[in-house]
């Protein structure tokens, strides 16, 4: 008897970042000369899925393109990482895309983005079969519905689904209860909850959802509440060249770690450093470093890829 054919399928976005370098820092009424203008590829899922890729799992992709010439180029770089692309789907419209503003100054990022409507995947597209051949589905919040009934296939199957949740709508709390592991952008929990700390905010949002809980906080690293034992974990200091893509390989090196069958603090540290050095390179697949890359890293900072982390128990 054979095993699944994949370790992840990720549902969501790819995208065509045109990624503008300034030379100066990103504020309010700021005019700045462009240092330099190239086409590079991302997308939130995509990054996932390349850097699950990158650290040896395998990895395909179930989505839509459209049918620019650039999107041969995309397919190519999500190939060439080792990202299996014969689930996506080519639709006849423009693919999404990204204007994305970085200052060199600081690494910090714009993002001005659009995506033709005709590009959202549909319920009727996910193939039970497939999501079954999985060991792990990962979804974003971009095609709720698709991602809700994919999501829903995985867990009747007794497969883990873990989750891109940054953005709050209507069907945010439904996408969460359908996944096992959300991770969340910081405002996320804050927002749902109404609380003004995370801690809070997480452990209210324990009240209804039993699996492990993950922030990514940037530049201060992860927290993640597994039961009522909550984990904080710093990301290493990096001198920060661009932080696009950086929480979606958090994601990627996240689940693998979680696959592996890490410790919550393992997890945590390995996703952190994984994000902490794609914030040293350029662009989102760009970026992406190998396994071995993130334990060379772990090795120059000083530190173990296992370790220990600040945790603290509390009230559900």
């Amino acid at each position: 008897m054979t095993g699944p054919q994949w370790d992840i399928i990720g549902i969501g976005e790819s995208s065509i970042d045109e990624v503008f370098r300034l030379p100066g820092v990103l504020e309010p009424n700021v005019k700045l000369p462009v240092s330099s203008r190239q086409i590079r590829y991302g997308g939130q899922v995509a990054t996932t899925l390349a850097t699950c890729a990158s650290f040896g799992l395998r990895a395909a992709f179930l989505g839509t393109t459209g049918d620019d010439d650039d999107v041969n180029g995309l397919r190519k770089a999500l190939d060439d990482r080792g990202v299996d692309t014969s689930l996506l789907i080519r639709r006849p419209v423009p693919h999404r895309r990204a204007m994305v503003l970085v200052s060199e100054k600081t690494g910090d990022r714009a993002v001005l983005w659009e995506r033709d409507a005709r590009l959202a995947l549909t319920p009727d597209e996910i193939p039970r079969a497939t999501i079954e051949d999985a060991r792990l589905l990962h979804v974003d919040d971009v095609d709720v519905e698709a991602a809700l009934v994919a999501a829903r296939i995985a867990c009747q199957a007794g497969i883990p689904v873990t989750s891109d949740i940054d953005q709050i709508t209507d069907r945010t709390r439904e996408l969460m209860a359908a996944v096992t592991v959300p991770i969340f952008a910081e405002h996320v929990p804050l927002e749902l909850t109404g609380e003004a700390d995370l801690e809070r905010a997480l452990r209210t949002l324990r009240k209804t959802h039993s699996g492990l809980l993950c922030v990514t906080l940037g530049a201060r690293g992860s927290m993640l509440l597994d039961g009522h034992q909550l984990y904080r974990v710093p990301a290493p200091s990096v001198r920060v060249v661009d932080a696009t893509g950086a929480g979606d390989v958090f994601r990627g090196a996240f689940i693998y770690a979680l696959l592996r069958g890490d410790s919550p603090v393992d997890i945590l540290r390995l996703a952190n450093a994984a994000a902490a050095l794609s914030c040293t390179r350029d662009g989102a697949l760009d970026s992406v470093p190998t396994r071995r890359e993130v334990e060379e890293f772990f090795k120059v900072k000083g530190q173990g890829s296992k370790g220990k982390g600040q945790g603290s128990k509390g009230k559900g």
